[in-house]
C-alpha cells in the first residue's frame, strides 16, 4: 500500500459515522511501584502513585474510532452507579454520542481494575454481571439501533460475553443492516459463539477461531502460509459464517486474511515493542471497519489495522492510535 493511497483513505476517516454495539466497560488503572514483599503473605506491596480511567470493551472500540477521526455512536448497557457515570463522562469528553447507553439498575457497570507496577500488570480484578440482559433491555437497545442505522456507514459488534448479545438481538440488528449495504464487523468471543452469517468482516484471534470452528487447538508455525491447521480453520469459518472477510489475528505472527475465492493473505506484524496487549483487538476491529467504510479494499484495511495494532501494543494501558501514528508506522515499516 503506497503512502499516497494510505493518505487518501485516512482523509476519508472524518467523513464516516460508525455505531458500536456491545459490552461496554470501564477500565481502571492503579499505577505504582513495588519496593518490598508483604509481611502478611508472599505478595508484593504496591505503593500506588496515581490512578486513571479509560473506556473499555466496546467503549474502547468507540474510543479508537474517535481517535482516528470518525463520528461515533455507542449502544450498550451500564448500571446506575459511579462506574457508569464515569464511563459516560469519559465518552462525552471524547465527543462520542452516548444516547444509546441504556441504564439497567439491576446490574453493575462492568469495571476492570488493573494494578500496574514498573510497567508490569500485577493483578486484575473484575466487578460485573455476565448474565444475559433482560428482554426489556434488549428492546431498548434495538430501538436505539433503529434510530442510529439511517445515519451510519458501518456497525461494529463487540462481544465480550458480558450479557449484551443474544442471538435474537444480534440477528435482528444484522438483518436490519444487511439490506441497507451497511458494513458490519464483529469481534467474537469464544465463550459464546453467535451465528455471524453474511457479516462483512470478523476478527477472531487464533484461539477464538479454532474454538468457533470446533477444531482442536494447534500451536502456530513460523511460516503462517504453511500452517495447515489454520488454513483448515479459515476455510471452515468462511463456510460456517458466510463471512466476506475473516481476519485472524496471530499475535507476534501478525494476521491472516481469508476471503471466499482467494488464497489466504498473511500480514506480518509491524510491532517494534510489545508492552501491553490490552485492547489491541479493539483497535484491530475499529480500524478495519473504519478503513472499509472509507473505501479501502479488504487487504488494505487489514494492513492499516495491523499497523494500528502495532502502535497500541507499544503503549502501556488501554490505548488508541492516531492517523499521524499510522502514517509514521507506514513510513517506518513500508519500503
Amino acid at each position: 500500500m503506497t503512502r499516497d493511497r494510505l493518505q487518501e483513505v485516512l482523509n476519508r476517516f472524518p467523513k464516516q459515522t460508525i455505531v458500536v454495539v456491545g459490552d461496554v466497560m470501564l477500565d481502571h488503572f492503579l499505577w505504582g511501584r513495588v519496593s518490598r514483599i508483604s509481611p502478611e503473605a508472599p505478595v508484593p506491596v504496591v505503593e500506588v502513585t496515581r490512578e486513571s480511567y479509560f473506556p473499555g470493551g466496546a467503549a474502547n472500540v468507540a474510543r479508537n474510532l474517535r481517535a482516528l477521526g470518525a463520528t461515533v455512536r455507542i449502544i450498550g448497557v451500564v448500571g446506575e452507579d459511579d462506574a457508569g457515570r464515569k464511563l459516560r463522562e469519559l465518552l462525552d469528553e471524547q465527543e462520542i454520542e452516548t444516547a444509546g447507553l441504556t441504564v439497567d439498575p439491576s446490574r453493575p457497570t462492568s469495571l476492570k481494575t488493573r494494578i500496574v507496577a514498573h510497567n508490569q500488570q500485577v493483578v486484575r480484578f473484575d466487578r460485573e454481571n455476565s448474565a444475559p440482559i433482560a428482554r426489556a433491555t434488549q428492546d431498548r437497545l434495538f430501538h436505539h439501533f433503529l434510530q442510529a442505522v439511517p445515519q451510519v456507514k458501518a456497525v461494529v459488534f463487540e462481544d465480550y460475553a458480558k450479557g449484551v448479545f443474544t442471538q435474537d438481538l444480534f440477528g435482528k440488528m444484522l438483518e436490519l443492516a444487511f439490506p441497507k449495504g451497511i458494513i458490519t464487523a464483529a469481534d467474537p468471543n469464544s465463550r459464546r459463539v453467535l451465528d455471524y452469517g453474511k457479516i462483512t468482516a470478523i476478527t477472531p484471534n487464533r484461539q477464538e477461531a479454532f474454538a468457533a470452528a470446533g477444531v482442536p487447538y494447534a500451536e502456530p508455525t513460523d511460516d503462517v502460509l504453511s500452517d495447515e491447521p489454520l488454513k483448515v480453520v479459515g476455510d471452515l469459518l468462511l463456510k460456517k459464517w458466510a463471512v466476506q472477510n475473516l481476519l485472524v489475528t496471530l499475535g507476534e505472527h501478525g494476521m491472516c486474511l481469508f476471503r471466499p475465492g482467494h488464497k489466504p493473505h498473511h500480514i506480518p506484524t509491524v510491532a517494534q515493542q510489545v508492552f501491553d496487549v490490552s485492547g489491541a483487538g479493539d483497535t484491530v476491529i475499529a480500524t478495519l471497519a473504519l478503513a472499509l467504510a472509507a473505501g479501502a479494499n479488504p487487504v488494505e484495511a487489514a494492513e492499516i489495522s495491523n499497523h494500528a495494532a502495532g502502535v497500541v501494543v507499544g503503549k502501556i494501558g488501554t490505548a488508541t492510535c492516531s492517523p499521524d501514528e499510522l502514517t509514521a508506522s507506514f513510513a517506518q515499516n513500508c519500503h
